[in-house]
């Protein structure tokens, strides 16, 4: 689909990505979302799916001068992964030591989500599960790599990338680390992820832990 769809909010574009995944056996399965934008996204899939929900905790490496630009990602945990965005990272005249060097500033925040967003939650294991990796949309794609990167070391039998949104290029990429990609929209002109949501209003720590919840409520894990 070459037009950007506008979808209302991160809801409205779950629940038609729920409608558009290819059939899973509900109980060996698990969403996995890349916080926090991805989270109410996932949150419809797994409500439609009767399905568990974990995260993936990867955070933007920002350019020097402008945070918003991504020049790598950065990922933690067990199998921690940095994610280099070459192209980007050349025309800022970044080295991979460069790159690496910021990522090791962005980890206590990343330590601090995991302790704020998993006190008590029980998470489903994911080795021998079909994974559904879940983001509001992808850009540069150097945060969704490293996320999918890090969950190949999971043990998981099978990824699904499911987006609602992608630059065509990044989406090319990442379907070299999935073993299936749905996504709904991938416009010629991409412009920012947000373009393709009516509402793109942040979503705060109290909204992953509470779906977090909510999620490993509904499961039958």
């Amino acid at each position: 689909m070459n037009t950007l769809h506008l979808f209302k909010d991160r809801r409205e574009a779950g629940r038609q990505l729920a409608a558009a995944l290819p059939p899973v056996q509900p109980e060996e399965t698990v969403v996995v979302a890349l916080p926090r934008g991805g989270v109410p996204v996932a949150e419809e899939i797994c409500r439609a799916l009767h399905v568990p929900l974990d995260l993936v905790f990867v955070r933007k490496i920002g350019a020097p001068g402008q945070p918003e630009v991504a020049v790598g990602a950065v990922t933690d945990g067990a199998f921690p992964q940095v994610t280099v965005n070459e192209r980007v990272a050349r025309a800022f005249g970044m080295t991979h030591a460069d790159v690496e060097a910021r990522a090791q500033a962005l980890m206590p925040e990343i330590a601090r989500r995991r302790q704020l967003y998993l006190q008590g939650i029980k998470l489903p294991d994911l080795k021998g599960k079909t994974l559904i990796v879940v983001d509001d949309g992808v850009a540069t794609g150097a945060t969704a790599r490293a996320g999918l990167r890090a969950l190949r070391e999971s043990g998981a039998s099978r990824i699904i990338l499911a987006l609602p949104v992608a630059a065509p290029d990044a989406l090319r990429e990442l379907a070299e680390l999935a073993d299936q990609t749905v996504c709904l929209n991938q416009p010629h002109a991409f412009m920012a992820v947000g373009a393709a949501y009516q509402n793109f209003s942040q979503t705060s720590d109290d909204d992953v832990v509470e779906a977090l919840r909510r999620c490993n409520e509904w499961s039958p894990a």
